[in-house]
């Protein structure tokens, strides 16, 4: 007897035929079900918040889903807590390289068990990245938001800000590089077919968006002062990188905008050391920045792509 079934796709796998439909089988491309399974496993679905649609196999997630790199504190571990708190329904994807030590993530986690996934991820370890982005495509099969927040301005008795040439070492360069840099781009690459996947379903855009944490210190027109050789320069490689990857996505008419985003001077581990000549009023919170930052990213258009934005929505020069 031959059984009637009704094929549920997902992005994830493609169609192979089978032959048997006695029982729910993912094989290779989609659910092949029975009437009555689909019923269940829809209802399912829609209970674990994913919604469905008869025009597309494409996951549309209410609220979208975030992910946020470099997410154990600073500015990463601020952008996750407002992700959560001020949109209801979304789902955020948090990711750094110990999670285990990442207390206050896990602080976030006992708050909102059901809309955040902690993952481990490692910008220096691509491997990290590959099976970062799998988590996250078997459970959730797209994302809407992708901030890289991870950097490296100094590291005590590793690295420093070289005020002048003479201080300039290889390893300090290759370091500042390799994590201001290529992690970034290493993370959009394995993280695009989920945000091409996603578009701006299930949130107000129109348009997934890859927002990059850069600095204007990166930018070469803005570039008066000199000094800081490694963290510039690494800065001024994110930004080359991100306006070629949101010109190749411009081409292929992905539904994803790529931008580049100055926060400003935070009170972070980061800027701690060199707060000292800060001019009054421009040492910003966590909150204030992220908040300022999160406006931005939620009104960015498809025309925006490529764009490098301050903390106030400034165009900043190349």
């Amino acid at each position: 007897m031959i059984h009637p079934f009704i094929l549920i796709t997902h992005p994830n796998y493609q169609s192979l035929p089978i032959s048997s439909m006695n029982t729910l089988v993912r094989s290779g491309g989609a659910w092949l079900v029975s009437p009555s399974m689909a019923v269940a496993a829809l209802k399912r679905m829609r209970v674990s918040g994913l919604a469905t649609s008869s025009s597309s196999s494409v996951p549309n997630w209410k609220g979208g889903v975030s992910m946020v790199q470099g997410a154990s504190r600073g500015i990463g571990l601020e952008f996750v807590r407002q992700l959560l708190e001020n949109n209801k329904n979304g789902y955020v994807v948090a990711t750094c390289r110990n999670p285990k030590e990442a207390t206050s993530l896990s602080d976030l986690k006992n708050r909102f068990s059901e809309r955040l996934f902690i993952q481990k991820l490692d910008v220096t370890d691509e491997t990290t990245i590959e099976e970062s982005a799998e988590s996250v495509r078997e459970k959730y099969g797209s994302l809407n938001l992708l901030i890289n927040a991870a950097g490296i301005l100094s590291i005590p008795g590793v690295l420093q800000p070289e005020t002048t040439l003479n201080k300039v070492e290889k390893s300090s360069l290759m370091l500042a590089y390799e994590v201001n840099a290529v992690g970034p781009i290493l993370v959009m690459k394995h993280m695009w077919p989920l945000l091409k996947a996603g578009g701006g379903s299930g949130t107000d855009r129109e348009v997934a968006v890859v927002a990059n944490l850069s600095a204007r210190v990166g930018s070469i027109g803005d570039n008066r002062l000199g000094g800081w050789h490694s963290y510039r320069a690494s800065k001024s490689a994110l930004n080359q990188l991100t306006k070629n990857v949101s010109v190749e996505l411009g081409r292929r008419k992905d539904p994803v905008a790529c931008i580049l985003l100055h926060p400003g001077t935070v009170d972070t581990d980061l800027s701690r050391p060199f707060q000292r000549n800060v001019p009054d009023g421009k040492l910003f919170t966590r909150e204030y920045s992220v908040q300022k930052l999160l406006h931005i990213i939620n009104n960015t258009k498809k025309q925006d792509s490529g764009k490098f934005f301050a903390w106030d929505g400034q165009e900043i020069p190349w």
